[in-house]
Parts: C-alpha cells; structure tokens; sequence
C-alpha cells in the first residue's frame, strides 16, 4: 500500500531495521537537457550516517567521498535513467517516476518497505511510502540522491564533451542564463527535452534548411 509520510511518521520509520528499507530519490527533475536519473539503495546498519545528507547541501568533495562509501558498503544499490525522449513523450512526473521503478527493479535483494522522496510514491507492486523532504530526513533517501545527482552529474559531463558549446559541465542542463544564451545561439542541443527549450529557439533557427 503506497503512502504519503510527514516529518512526524520519522520515528517509527526509522526504528525499522536499515536493511528492510530501500530509499530512492531522483537528480534531474529541473533542467531543460538531459536523462532524469534515479537511484535505489539499501544501507547496511553499520554505515556511517555522519557523511550522508541531501546531495544538494553536499560539496563536491563530500558527495564523491560519500558516493564511494555507498557503492562499496550499500547491501544493494542501482541506478537507472528516463530518456530526454521519454521525458518530452511522458512528461517529467512520469518520466521520474518511471525512472525510479527501473531502478527499484534493478535490485537484487527485495526490501520491506521502500520509501521515496516527495510526496508521489511510484507504483513498485511493493509496500512503498512516500517522504516529504525525505532526501534530508532520512539516510536511505540521503543515499539515493548521491548515487543519483553524482550519476546525473557525471552522464552530463560526457554529453559536454560531445557539445562543448552548450557548458553542460557548469549547468548540467539547468535553465542557467549560460544554458539559454547557448540555445538561443545555436539551437537546442542534441539532448533538450522536447517542448522545454522550444520558446528559447529563433525562429529562424527552426526552419529547415531550403524551406
């Protein structure tokens, strides 16, 4: 049965034993270019929480260190993606939550509850709560958003260095001023999500050639 959690359902959520829950949280929901990527993770009971927070608030440093831990330490981890495509055919709720059952069904080992950050729980044919603020509530969570955002993050550091012109290495595909002058300069780039980049394109920029 899917849920919808509040800040004051995190006691009883964390009384659960670490290895019977698997968080999952997705990088990429803003941009204009790009995958939207989702992680699923189950902590062992003896990680160190200390390293672990909302990748957002994370340096650089701090969330390649905690990456590591988590793909070497994690019980069960995976990452799986929602194309550009799929995001103009879906829409991005879709996608996200599309995103994030690929990476459910990438475990190997089968959870007890898994809990989501938001306030939309995918359908996984499992028991699965969703948790408002969950990326900064609870470590699960905190973990998949690592694994997700430092993914993201590296997949737009390759798509750079196909379209250097665009500065995915800066922006990750995030509506930045640098992101839209580049769109309005040439066009949108290989991976902008259909319909989201569109009223940033000269017109003369969308005829075709000849026409």
């Amino acid at each position: 049965m899917n849920r919808i959690l509040r800040k004051e359902d995190l006691p009883s959520i964390l009384a659960l034993p670490p290895a019977s829950v698997c968080g999952i949280d997705e990088a990429g929901r803003g941009p204009l270019a790009g995958p939207v990527c989702a992680a699923a993770v189950i902590l062992p009971e003896t990680f160190p929480l200390g390293i672990l927070d909302d990748s957002k608030v994370l340096s650089h440093k701090k969330r390649e260190g905690a990456y590591r831990r988590i793909i070497e330490e994690a019980l069960d981890w995976a990452v799986a993606w929602a194309t550009w495509e799929e995001i103009g055919a879906l829409n991005i709720l879709n996608a996200s939550l599309l995103a994030m059952r690929r990476a459910y069904e990438a475990l190997s080992l089968e959870p007890a509850i898994v809990l989501v950050d938001g306030n939309r729980p995918p359908d996984l044919g499992c028991p699965c709560s969703a948790l408002i603020d969950g990326d900064a509530l609870h470590p699960s969570i905190m973990a998949a958003s690592i694994l997700a955002k430092v993914s993201r993050d590296r997949m737009m550091l390759r798509l750079d260095a196909v379209q250097p012109e665009y500065g995915f290495c800066r922006h990750k595909g995030y509506p930045t001023r640098e992101h839209r002058r580049a769109i309005r300069s040439y066009g949108p780039s290989l991976w902008e999500r259909p319909g989201f980049a569109g009223s940033l394109v000269p017109r003369s920029l969308l005829k075709t050639p000849g026409v």
